[in-house]
């Protein structure tokens, strides 16, 4: 888009004309905006449950610490729950209150993330918290009124129907289990919250871990942990943000591309999930939003033309397609290196299912 041309300043004595203290009026209410939204932040939200025993209790505590740790790198609001001393008010309710007073509709994410164990009766999943749990259903409840961007992660045993009950345009839902059947202490967690800040997770090596390559190392570690024990795997993880409430598993995915296809047709997730991230690189975290929303609507768009070819595709049409996208995405991000950004460290754009995985 072409910038505004600036109209011309027309004397009056050492006064400016109403045009002119219109547009510096505009101009004033343009920068404002734009401060507003850079002194956005976004929220993690960690939730302890009951730990059940003490063992329990260290390892649920060091995942927190790691979470934490992050937020205070990506300067993040951070909000702790079932680590202090309990009071009259229950972990379930104060959960309650600190979604009801977050904000609903800004730019900046909101990361709910849930640790400890879950229970699930072939009805109904729980997540189990001191006093009363919370169900699926009603966490559902307290998140519909969000329009800003939304993660939620269960690193609970028996979590796979939280997907069913979360799932949404412009969320995240990750999930321990790939149903609510698998009802043994989950490790995935452990290896996910590490896995936000560890360098080995940045597959694409711009200098970040996004929640897709987050997902995907953690997958991958907790299926090695089963191996090397000699052990049947008792947990799967799955991720959906497409919000067809159907979670995808990492072997589906080759790096950070999805390489297999739903019987369905239907866009396999990960598209939405490889652009969030709890600790943004430099350039990421000093880009203005309105550029954001831009830039990851452009991959977005390649990631679902290149999810969509295939044998029968025709090679000029796909080609015409995909050029005029990658040639905006390389405008924007030259703009941004001449806009005095830096080098960019532009991801290469790729594209990457308790019930419910995909088939």
């Amino acid at each position: 888009m072409d910038r505004p041309r600036a109209a011309p300043a027309i004397a009056s004595g050492f006064g400016l004309n109403e045009e002119v203290v219109g547009c510096l009026t505009a101009l004033t209410i343009f920068l404002a905006a734009l401060g507003a939204q850079a002194a956005e932040q976004p929220t993690l939200v960690v939730v302890v449950g009951a730990p059940g025993a003490a063992e329990y209790q260290r390892q649920f505590d060091a995942w927190a610490d790691r979470w934490e740790t992050a937020a205070r790198q990506a300067d993040a609001k951070c909000v702790r729950l079932g680590r202090e001393s309990p009071d009259t008010t229950s972990d379930r309710d104060r959960l309650a209150e600190v979604l009801r007073d977050e904000p609903k509709d800004i730019e900046a994410a909101l990361w709910l993330v849930l640790i400890g164990h879950g229970t699930f009766d072939g009805r109904k999943a729980k997540f189990n918290l001191r006093g009363p749990d919370v169900t699926g259903t009603e966490l559902a409840e307290w998140l519909q009124p969000f329009k800003r961007p939304l993660v939620v992660i269960n690193c609970a045993s028996s979590s796979a129907p939280f997907i069913n009950r979360l799932s949404a345009e412009n969320r995240v839902v990750i999930s321990a289990t790939k149903s609510g059947y698998e009802l043994n202490f989950a490790r995935f967690g452990d290896h996910l919250s590490a896995a936000m800040t560890q360098e080995s997770a940045d597959l694409d090596k711009d200098e970040q871990t996004s929640l897709l390559e987050a997902f995907l190392l953690a997958s991958r570690k907790t299926q090695e942990f089963y191996e090397q024990e000699g052990r049947l795997a008792t947990e799967t993880a799955l991720l959906d943000d497409n919000g067809d409430g159907l979670g995808t598993p990492a072997d589906w995915y080759q790096g950070t591309r999805a390489v297999r296809q739903a019987k369905d047709e239907t866009t396999v997730d990960g598209q939405l999930a490889r652009l969030f991230h709890l600790v943004p690189n430099a350039q990421e975290a000093e880009m203005p939003p309105a550029v954001r929303r831009r830039r990851d609507a452009l991959e977005r768009q390649i990631a679902e033309l290149r999810q969509s070819k295939g044998e029968t595709t025709n090679p000029d049409e796909y080609y015409a397609k995909l050029e005029p996208l990658m040639v905006e995405l390389a405008r924007l991000y030259e703009e941004l290196k001449s806009a005095g950004n830096g080098e960019s460290k532009a991801a290469k754009p790729e594209n990457g299912r308790g019930m419910g995985a995909r088939e």
